[in-house]
């Protein structure tokens, strides 16, 4: 009975092999999505495919790639962000072939690399030390740590704006979007030590704030001279230093802005 039950129903079918997290940069984070897009693409375009696949991991490379950390990389990645002036190694990213094109290795194997672990926590940190702020002041409410959130988030996406145009102003602007909010978010690690330097230490946190809006701002200055802008399809030097004025100047109104929880309205 059961070799007839056997012979019916064939051999065993065999689970295909899980294929673990690959190419970080090209990845479109969805098998569904490139393969049924691909898919579609190339019904209408013929080679369509590559193009679909190409421009979705462009603008929205995987998610998982911007988590790869580990303990050495966020210390030393913090030692960068809140003392560039310190880092004495290179500001490139490491770039190694895969299947015929250039793929940047993740931040685990990369300090340079963007993460988006570290801009997650410090928004989270900054937050709670604003929290902290309003009630030793008195005013905390949950509206008041509502606005906090807001003003965070705005800030946070007037600095992504902010990359992209210079992107878009240099002829380029292709730079995944997961990179500029990377790069963006950074800004909050330095508004964490502002908005601590304003609980601990009174009067000197204008001292503090002055030096973090400093170190933000030769960060992200090194960050798109040697990342960002050398990708840019067009070139003009004046130009280039204007807009790395322009992005190291913004850091000021931004941080200080963003670090005062004096008031929710």
């Amino acid at each position: 009975m059961n070799e007839k039950l056997g012979s019916q129903h064939g051999p065993p079918t065999v689970n295909p092999p899980f294929k673990p997290f690959g190419n970080a940069l090209y990845g479109a984070g969805s098998g569904l999505i490139r393969g049924g897009l691909g898919a579609y693409g190339g019904r209408i375009l013929g080679s369509g495919s590559e193009y679909v696949q190409s421009n979705i991991s462009k603008y929205f490379s995987d998610p998982q790639y911007y988590f790869q950390v580990n303990d050495h990389y966020v210390r030393n990645k913090l030692k960068i962000v809140l003392f560039p002036f310190l880092h004495r190694g290179h500001w490139t990213r490491i770039t190694e072939p895969v299947g015929g094109r250039l793929s940047y290795e993740p931040p685990i194997n990369d300090i340079n690399a963007p993460d988006l672990y570290i801009p997650c926590m410090a928004f989270a940190t900054y937050l709670i030390l604003a929290g902290i702020s309003l009630g030793l002041s008195g005013k905390f409410s949950p509206e008041a740590l509502n606005w906090q959130f807001v003003k965070g988030s705005v800030g946070w996406f007037l600095q992504v704006i902010l990359l992209k145009v210079s992107l878009i102003s240099l002829g380029g602007g292709e730079a995944p979007l997961l990179d500029l909010l990377a790069y963006s978010g950074y800004t909050f690690t330095g508004m964490c030590v502002a908005v601590l330097g304003r609980i601990t230490l009174n009067y000197a946190y204008y001292l503090i704030i002055v030096w973090t809006c400093l170190c933000m701002g030769i960060f992200l200055v090194k960050t798109m001279k040697r990342t960002l802008f050398a990708e840019a399809r067009g070139y003009d030097s004046t130009k280039h230093h204007y807009l790395l004025l322009c992005i190291a100047l913004a850091q000021f109104p931004l941080i200080f802005w963003l670090s005062s929880t004096a008031s929710w309205y």
